[in-house]
């Protein structure tokens, strides 16, 4: 399943990349201003309890990497990271990381400790993250409502930004080095290494010893960028050292599902995109409640994803996302 998915990856984002890279680059200089720090924090606050993010039931605290912990859905907690000199860390990581807790606070309470109490799939847990973090929170319908406040909040930085460029900042696609700071296209081939890198581990193909030249070899053929050391290169990620072999495709395969899910939720709530532009989604958190969060683990991805959408995970409908968004 994911050798066809990556051989999708390679194929149809390859030449999109190119088409993009070929094009006029937007400035994002305003991006990485002076953002104070308790001002994101409570903007970041606002946009979690938007979403409908259950404080009652959860709270949010700073770590140095993002992360979601439940220990039942009445308790959900969230971290964030906050840097002042880049503000679209703090707010990516707070809807990311927001999408994880809606989740989890919307299985069934009374199936707490068995399957149907319990996500259905990593996979399935990165479409819920991904889809309020890209599909919602990096449209241009999602920041008609905020981008007025987010003036604001910052004048001396945003004051004199229109909203179209803002919109186009924070879509930036562009080669780098570290994973969890890409854009939402190149992203995927930083996963794509990462799997074919740990399949040739386990077969045999690929030695410890090698890792290194491997690794930044294929990041100068799919990426075209010089890994200048080992920190924002072989050892960047947690994964492999705490043994988590076969996690990266996951945040892929979240980005997939999200696009079609997303794609039928356009389909079946009629108007979702002014909902969106006004700062209301109660209907879209009741639609993944309704198909999703409540099913718990009744069903594989693969099945969830064809009852809900019609049809099994297929890459087209994240390459027709793309394609329209970038074009």
């Amino acid at each position: 399943m994911l050798d066809t998915i990556f051989a999708d990856v390679r194929a149809s984002l390859s030449p999109l990349l190119e088409k993009i890279a070929a094009g006029t680059q937007p400035d994002r200089s305003f991006l990485f201003k002076h953002y104070n720090k308790d001002k994101q924090w409570a903007f970041g606050l606002k946009l979690l309890k938007d979403m409908g993010y259950d404080m009652a039931a959860g709270r949010q605290d700073v770590s140095e990497h993002p992360f979601t912990t439940s220990f039942n859905p009445e308790d959900v907690r969230v971290t964030t990271r906050i840097d002042e000199n880049d503000f679209g860390n703090m707010t990516r990581s707070c809807i990311h990381e927001g999408g994880h807790a809606l989740y989890e606070q919307g299985l069934p309470t009374a199936e707490y400790g068995l399957p149907l109490g319990e996500a259905a799939s990593l996979g399935i847990h990165e479409s819920q993250s991904r889809l309020w973090e890209n599909n919602v929170g990096r449209s241009l319908d999602y920041w008609q409502h905020y981008y007025g406040e987010l003036q604001s909040l910052f004048p001396e930085n945003l004051g004199n930004v229109p909203l179209a460029d803002f919109y186009r900042a924070i879509n930036l696609v562009q080669p780098s080095l570290i994973r969890t700071e890409a854009d939402e296209l190149t992203y995927h081939f930083h996963v794509m290494i990462r799997y074919e890198i740990e399949k040739g581990l386990i077969d045999g193909s690929i030695g410890t010893d090698g890792l290194r030249d491997t690794r930044n070899q294929y990041y100068k053929q799919y990426l075209h960028v010089d890994v200048p050391d080992d920190i924002r290169g072989v050892l960047q990620d947690i994964h492999w050292s705490h043994g988590s072999f076969g996690y990266f495709p996951t945040y892929s395969l979240g980005s997939f599902y999200a696009a079609q899910l997303f794609a039928a939720a356009q389909k079946q709530l009629p108007g979702l995109e002014s909902q969106l532009s006004k700062g209301e989604f109660t209907q879209l958190l009741g639609w993944l409640r309704q198909h999703i969060h409540q099913y718990g683990r009744q069903y594989t991805s693969n099945e969830l994803c064809e009852k809900v959408t019609g049809k099994p995970l297929q890459f087209k409908y994240f390459l027709e996302y793309a394609e329209r968004k970038f074009k």
